[in-house]
């Protein structure tokens, strides 16, 4: 009997892996889909990366560059360019996603300074952003 719950708890988790479901991000409504298609804008609150994290390691592998044009996001594919844009003031930034995360207080975006900086985030620090993928890649 044992055996047999295993076996299906088990066949339960290789099935809820192999469906895409969508982000949960608090505000979100962007679904992962496969990279033939479209992907739709979605918002949320954005935040920025500290000094801290200069020199360190992302999930990608590269290190952190703050004066790059990066961001960390959940589930995107490494390499994916998204146009990110202020909700409270229209300026607008491409960046590309180096990084996973971030992991506090319902934010979907986490920018590198300069990104940060060129859409007016700094002062502020978290702000509601649009973002949409323009350019979508494979996984590095």
């Amino acid at each position: 009997m044992r055996k047999l719950l295993l076996a299906l708890a088990l066949a339960g988790l290789f099935a809820a892996c192999a469906h895409p479901s969508p982000e949960t991000d608090a505000g979100s409504s962007f679904a992962e889909s496969p990279l033939s298609r479209p992907r739709p804008a979605a918002e949320g609150l954005a935040s920025w990366y500290g000094p801290g994290f200069a020199g360190k390691r992302t999930a990608s592998g590269e290190r952190f560059d703050p004066h790059e044009l990066t961001c960390a996001h959940r589930t995107l594919p490494f390499g994916t360019r998204l146009k990110v844009t202020n909700l409270e003031n229209g300026r607008s930034v491409v960046v590309r996603v180096n990084d996973r995360g971030p992991y506090a207080g319902g934010r979907v975006l986490d920018l590198s300074r300069e990104a940060a900086r060129r859409i007016g985030l700094l002062g502020k620090g978290v702000a509601r952003v649009r973002y949409e993928p323009v350019e979508v890649t494979a996984e590095r």
